[in-house]
This record gives structure tokens, sequence and C-alpha cells, in this order.
């Protein structure tokens, strides 16, 4: 920073979108050998190899943030503008798959005995642990703006305390989804209704674990007086994106579990 004239960053040369990117392609072409052969060696690699990338990528992104002072306010400010594109291209990641619900379920075909849930298939029940999961949800969403305010005020112990409940409640919902595939009276080979629930919803709970995930890696910078309250951006895109999982939630829960069941 002390030869340049500008307040940008300009990105030093890494190998980690290459062993990323490495990492991805043996990860899904492993999944699919899984399927056909049987065989999970280049699944296992690949993830471990993305594993190592998230960590070492991560870190000199940290380092780059908070140690050599290369966030600076127009850096932060295009790093906002990435995080709201990224979430707003989840969003139509996830219009498709309402579309594909809706699409079936507001006009089903004879194949499906003209009704929804189609004939003969066992839904399951909106008020049990689907309405369990929605208040997991909604409450972690309570104690990650409560992290938030507490970022904002400098309060070290309360943020701890109220991103750790945040993870908690986000390990939970996971376990819960987790129990509720297990017990399910349908698969995701039961036709559209099976495919769109199980697509939906497992993406969804892929987001859950990812977005823990973010929360955690915030903790572990919390733990370290990584944030400030002027210079926590790496909290506030976490945040950001646990509201969104939220919101997807609701609309999946009226869509898919009330109104579709």
């Amino acid at each position: 920073m002390t030869h340049q004239a500008h307040a940008y960053h300009m990105v030093d040369p890494s190998p980690w979108p290459l062993t990323g990117a490495v990492a991805a392609l043996l990860m899904t072409s492993g999944l699919a050998i899984w399927f056909h052969y049987n065989t999970m060696t280049l699944m296992i690699l690949g993830t471990i190899l993305l594993l190592l990338t998230m960590f070492q990528w991560w870190r000199d992104i940290v380092r780059e943030g908070t140690y050599m002072g290369h966030h600076t306010p127009p850096v932060q400010k295009g790093l906002r503008y990435g995080m709201i594109l990224f979430i707003t291209s989840e969003v139509f990641f996830f219009i498709g798959f309402f579309w594909a619900f809706y699409h079936s379920s507001l006009a089903p075909t004879p194949e499906l005995g003209a009704c929804w849930p189609p004939t003969g298939l066992i839904t399951l029940d909106p008020f049990e642990v689907p309405l369990l999961n929605t208040a997991v949800l909604l409450a972690s969403g309570v104690t990650v703006t409560w992290a938030h305010h507490s970022i904002m005020e400098g309060n070290r112990k309360e943020t701890i305390q109220s991103l750790a409940l945040t993870i908690m409640l986000g390990f939970y919902f996971t376990f819960l989804q987790g129990m509720e595939y297990f017990e399910a009276p349908f698969t995701i080979a039961d036709g559209v209704y099976g495919s769109t629930f199980f697509v939906a919803t497992g993406f969804h709970g892929l987001h859950v674990m990812i977005g823990s995930a973010f929360l955690a890696v915030c903790l572990l910078r919390q733990a370290q007086y990584h944030f400030t309250s002027q210079h926590h951006f790496g909290f506030e895109a976490a945040a950001w994106y646990w509201h969104f999982v939220d919101v997807v939630w609701l609309f999946l829960y009226i869509s898919i579990y009330w109104w579709g069941s």
C-alpha cells in the first residue's frame, strides 16, 4: 500500500483458484463415478483438495484484509456489490426450483391423477418437524442480528455468545432435516413431487450448511480479534447470506410443505 497512489487492491497471483477448480472437477466427476461404479476414491480426493484450498485461500484473504490493510473503503464497497450480486444469483437459482414446483402443482397432469399431491403419495405434516425447523431458522435470524449489533457496539462477549448460538441453531436445523429425510414416506424417485421436494429442500439444506461454515469462520475470527465496530464486512456478508437462507426457507415452507401438501 505504501508504493501505490490509489486505494484499490491489486490481487497478487494465487494458485488457489486453479486448485479450487481442479477440486470441483474431481468432486463432481468423483460423484458420478461413485453413482455408477460404487467407488468414492476420486470424490474423497476432490473433497480433501477443496478443504485445503478453502483453508489456504481464506487464510490469505484474512491476512490481506485484517493485517495488511488492503481492504480499504473502496475495496469493501466492491466486496459489498459482489456479495449482493452473488445473493441475487442465488435468488434466481431458487426461482428455478419454485418455477418447477408451481408448474407441476398448479396444473397437475393426468399422469399425476390430475391432483396435487399426486394420487397415492403420502406427504409430510407441515405442522410437525417443518414448523419446528421454521421456528429454529427464525430464531437464528434473531441471534445473527443480535451478533451484528454486538459487533457494532464493540461488545465482544455478546458477539461470541450470539454467533455460537446461531451456529448451534444452524446445526440443529440440519440435524432435524436429516431426520426428516430419513423418515420421509416418499423418495426423490417418486415422480415430480419427490424430485421437486428433495431438490428444493436439499439445496436449501446445503445452503444452511454453507452458511453455518461461513458463520463458524466468523466466530473463529471474532475470537482472534479480527473484527472491529468499523471493519467487519466478513461477518456482515455471512449475516446477509444467513438472512437470505431464512427467507428462502419461509417460501419453501409456505409453498412446498404447507400449500403443496
